[in-house]
């Protein structure tokens, strides 16, 4: 393994806290992994990382040389970015939300994979915090306000959120026509975690300009909003979540939007990237395509 080879392994390692986790992302055996590593220790002289049985961490000298061997990757892609003429390729790493991928962004994705052929992609589906440095995600989109300073955020859309139940769990519950009818009927609601605070997030309403928080009864809770989707449908709660989430099962009757009058507030959404790392050709170019799709929404 050259050097260069060596120096990406080697922040890999660091940034997984791994050699197995590392070597599997490069695609390596992890012996090779290990060899390069105390090839590379061998040409410094110096011990770049402390191994124990379960986990790996860099050295004092080794954190240093990580940061050095980020920065100095960084500016190889930068130049290799600004001379290159060349199709853009490379493999790019996103994590988006199925439903959102489905409904959203796969009827114009042929559009991306049509214009960049050679790049190669994984998606990763989930509702999970995701610590893009540590798992080698280049970004991910995601709804509601973003707080961490580690990232870079650009806004695509706010996206209009609806309440919504089964016609059946209204007929057992009965309809509220106020926000107050939700306690005085004794509505239940699917709690939906969040995995930020581990807390059952309220349900939200608008009212004269101003937002209620209103926590009902939740004898179903979850950390999954395809999980929260399949239950609403069978009638085992109320529960909010944008509007395209819902639009064939109101257009169909299957589901009934609630309170229309009082909608949750809309939900910014974003696509975020690490702050401290150069932003590649193969990552502009998807972020600018995520950009295009959401301003041709309606």
């Amino acid at each position: 393994m050259d050097l260069l080879q060596s120096m990406r392994l080697f922040v890999r390692i660091v940034e997984r806290g791994s050699f197995s986790e590392a070597a599997n992302d490069i695609g390596i055996p992890r012996a090779t992994a290990t060899n390069a590593i105390k090839a590379l220790e061998r040409r410094l002289g110096v011990r770049l990382l402390q191994r124990t049985t379960r986990h790996v961490a860099p050295t004092s000298e080794g954190e240093t040389y990580a940061q050095r061997c980020r920065a100095f990757l960084s500016d190889l892609e930068a130049m290799e970015d600004e001379f290159t003429t060349s199709a853009v390729r490379g493999h790019l790493r996103i994590d988006v939300h199925g439903n959102l991928f489905r409904q959203l962004l796969l009827p114009r994705f042929g559009e991306f994979t049509a214009q960049h052929p050679e790049l190669t992609l994984h998606i990763g589906d989930g509702d999970r915090l995701v610590d893009l440095v540590r798992e080698g995600v280049d970004c991910v989109v995601r709804a509601g306000e973003q707080s961490d300073s580690g990232m870079i955020g650009r806004r695509l859309a706010l996206m209009e959120e609806v309440t919504v139940a089964s016609p059946s769990y209204l007929a057992a519950h009965g309809v509220p026509l106020i926000i107050d009818d939700l306690e005085r009927q004794g509505h239940k609601m699917i709690g939906f975690v969040s995995s930020r605070t581990g807390l059952t997030l309220p349900l939200e309403f608008t009212e004269a300009g101003a937002t209620r928080l209103i926590t009902l009864s939740s004898p179903l809770t979850v950390t999954s909003s395809d999980t929260s989707a399949a239950l609403v449908r069978e009638g085992y709660g109320l529960t909010q979540a944008p509007r395209f989430r819902f639009e064939d099962d109101l257009a169909s009757g299957a589901l009934i939007e609630v309170l229309p009058q009082n909608p949750p507030t809309p939900t910014p959404l974003s696509v975020l990237y690490p702050s401290q790392r150069y932003v590649s050709r193969r990552l502009r170019v998807f972020i600018d395509w995520l950009v295009q799709v959401f301003d041709d929404q309606p």
